[in-house]
């Protein structure tokens, strides 16, 4: 996996006032910590981040006036108005280095006919090279009967990861949508019990 380029220059000044003037300035205010290093204090083009943080779980190469740093996003600060960062924690990381990430879950194929597949998580937690993470993991629903269940440890993990969820974790099921007469019986049943 290659990794996203982006340049920065270093912050001197700290607070509220000082990440609004930045802000104005189509600037990004960030940290990079990790490795038992001091906390780097960067600024980002606003632009140009926004458009790298649209990849999950993806790579950045982060050169920091001449100073170049492997990262991946932890947490970011979005304006949910504006559609802007606010800001944006990054971990070091190395290559060869192993991270937990929580990568989305994807269904494919068709399970069989007349059943619903119902997801009961959107995503799981693994651990993965830091050059190798997956964005998403697809769950094959191919041919799947009603009342199957697919588990966290069932599910097939891209090369060279380890599954951090609880293996027993249910992470969808397959069901036969409950008919109208059905319906009609349970509500019948429950007037007659009140």
């Amino acid at each position: 996996m290659s990794s996203i380029q982006l340049s920065a220059s270093k912050r001197t000044e700290f607070g509220k006032g000082a990440a609004r003037r930045l802000r104005r300035a189509s600037q990004t205010p960030a940290v990079l910590y990790g490795h038992g290093a001091d906390p780097i204090h960067i600024a980002l083009p606003a632009h140009e981040t926004l458009l790298a943080l649209k990849h999950a779980n993806a790579l950045y190469e982060i050169d920091i006036e001449g100073d170049k740093q492997l990262v991946i996003a932890k947490e970011v600060q979005r304006d949910p108005i504006r559609d802007t960062v606010e800001h944006v924690d990054f971990l070091i990381v190395k290559r060869g280095e192993k991270v937990e990430v929580v990568a989305e879950l994807n269904i494919v194929g068709d399970a069989a006919p007349g059943t619903l597949v119902l997801l009961d998580h959107q995503n799981i937690a693994i651990a993965a090279d830091a050059t190798a993470l997956p964005e998403s993991i697809d769950i094959d629903v191919t041919g799947l009967t009603a009342g199957t269940q697919v588990t966290a440890g069932a599910i097939t993990l891209p090369a060279g990861s380890e599954l951090v969820t609880d293996p027993t974790t249910v992470l969808l099921t397959v069901s036969e949508p409950q008919s109208a007469a059905a319906e009609d019986e349970a509500e019948a049943t429950e007037t007659t019990e009140a």
